[in-house]
């Protein structure tokens, strides 16, 4: 058996948890708005045309912030096509992925929403074929009292107080040729300084996310975001970067292993930030956070790509499941194993051990597009796998992030040796409790975590949930949907120098302290 040590002590952490840590995104993109959160006339809908069941189950994950309108889609969007009644709303091509887009969900719709889900809203702006006048209006109708023209619209369209949206990115993979308007990273940065200058002279008060490098196979990475930073250091607050794990193959056990790759990623992130601070002398007391608004398992299992030239545009990605212009077809509808769960906890285990530089997180997308929850058009909702990993996280992952030294069995991986479990460890101070995230990546048998913790007078172990099967390959599904869920382990035997990890298991132990 296995066997790995993590000591902590209370007088080294990495940093605070912000609540933003635990995000999510969605997009017009599939049945992520229509037939996900928005389902009109519908007996299981609201008033609005909301679905009570998709808010019930949101409101579940007391996330942060939840982003949208895009993703891709918002680089051909115009934000102005989606307000007003919706009888005058016209249906528009979107060209990411080539649908149509019926526009009777906007901009109102989502702050509604968000308001009545109890998240705040982090809107994207169209810098790829939108204009930089067009962001700094979005931002007036949005942020604006009113006595102007964009303000007193959204008052006219039955809105009196403003939304006061805080968040803001300023575009969507620009580096990208996918992109719509994609654009060189000199490009990019001439435009974003003017959309970051524009929209501040409405409103000071906004924070804004530049667009940083967002995968490593780009031929730009990293160059990209040194070359941006260069000039709107003094204008944003957040660069971006995304991340997907993709299970192509490589097997179980290097898939579980996945978790390094992120933060091998986030690590060059925060390598080129701090390069970049270092040439603005001026801003030596700001710091730019990270702002992971896009990260989940993507197995693309209704993509057809024959080599990464397909990258050239959306459209060239055959999808198996819709014909080109269809209103919001059933695509990208991942359906997640017990594997991809268990992946998908050690991404939040990473996240959780680099909470001193990512602030904001998105998990990438909340309904029924690569997502934890899913719908049917009758009404039904089911928790994906992922969901459970994900809600656990969002529960239990508050507080403040300790700094692990480690002594353990390593496996070989085609990310290097690493460490056989991986943990995170979180001290909720307020409520004297300490959450141990633990992921066992060994398939073939259990292992042994040893905690050795200072800074506590006493430590008592009160839970211990797992998540585990003999099955890597089980699913949930709406004919039964408690296949795949945690379940709690007996903590009778249970010792701080011997606790039992099951075989390819992720875990929550919660400790009562005191200090």
């Amino acid at each position: 058996m296995m066997k790995s040590t993590y000591s902590y002590d209370t007088l080294f952490p990495i940093g605070n948890i912000d609540p933003k840590v635990w995000s999510s995104f969605t997009e017009h993109l599939g049945r992520s708005i229509y037939g996900g959160i928005y389902d009109p006339d519908k007996p299981f809908s609201d008033k609005n045309g909301f679905r009570n069941d998709v808010k019930t189950a949101v409101k579940d994950l007391n996330l942060g912030v939840i982003r949208y309108p895009g993703g891709n889609f918002v680089s051909n969007y115009d934000w102005k096509d989606g307000i007003g009644p919706k009888k005058d709303r016209k249906k528009r091509m979107d060209f990411a992925w080539s649908t149509v887009e019926p526009n009777q969900f906007g901009i109102d719709d989502f702050c509604a929403w968000a308001k009545e889900v109890g998240v705040e809203p982090m809107i994207a702006v169209n810098l790829g074929t939108g204009s930089i006048k067009s962001a700094a209006e979005l931002v007036e109708y949005c942020n604006h009292d009113s006595g102007t023209y964009w303000s007193d619209l959204r008052i006219k369209n039955g809105h009196r107080e403003p939304y006061n949206i805080k968040y803001w990115c300023l575009g969507n993979e620009m580096e990208g040729d996918w992109q719509a308007g994609h654009m060189s990273a000199a490009q990019y940065a001439d435009k974003a300084r003017e959309a970051a200058k524009m929209m501040k002279w409405v409103d000071s008060d906004i924070k804004l996310v530049a667009c940083g490098s967002s995968y490593e196979m780009l031929p730009t990475y990293l160059k990209w975001d040194e070359t941006i930073m260069k000039q709107l250091y003094p204008y944003v607050d957040y660069i971006s970067t995304h991340n997907y794990n993709m299970n192509s193959g490589q097997g179980a056990q290097n898939f579980l292993a996945s978790w390094k790759q992120l933060d091998d990623h986030i690590q060059n992130t925060k390598n080129v930030l701090n390069y970049s601070k270092s040439l603005q002398p001026k801003f030596k007391d700001k710091d730019i956070k990270i702002c992971l608004d896009e990260w989940n398992v993507w197995n693309m299992q209704d993509i057809k790509m024959d080599s990464l030239d397909d990258l050239n545009g959306m459209t060239t990605f055959e999808l198996t499941d819709a014909k080109k212009w269809e209103e919001h077809p059933a695509i990208l509808q991942e359906k997640y194993s017990l594997l991809d769960a268990l992946v998908v906890g050690g991404l939040g285990i990473t996240i959780l051990n680099n909470v001193d530089a990512v602030e904001i997180a998105c998990l990438a997308q909340l309904l029924n597009v690569i997502s934890p929850i899913t719908t049917d058009e009758d009404g039904h909702l089911l928790k994906q796998t992922i969901y459970y990993p994900f809600q656990l996280l969002t529960e239990y992952g508050r507080g403040e992030v300790l700094k692990p030294h480690i002594e353990s069995d390593t496996q070989s991986t085609d990310y290097g040796d690493i460490p056989v479990v991986e943990t995170a460890t979180v001290y909720d101070k307020a409520n004297q409790q300490l959450h141990v995230f633990a992921l066992n990546s060994d398939t073939k048998q259990s292992s042994t975590l040893a905690l050795h913790l200072t800074g506590f007078k006493s430590i008592n172990l009160t839970e211990h949930i797992t998540f585990t099967g003999d099955d890597l390959k089980a699913i949930n599904t709406f004919e039964n949907p408690n296949n795949v869920i945690p379940t709690k382990l007996s903590t009778e035997n249970e010792s701080l120098d011997n606790l039992t990890l099951p075989k390819a298991s992720w875990n929550v132990l919660t400790f009562d302290v005191a200090e």
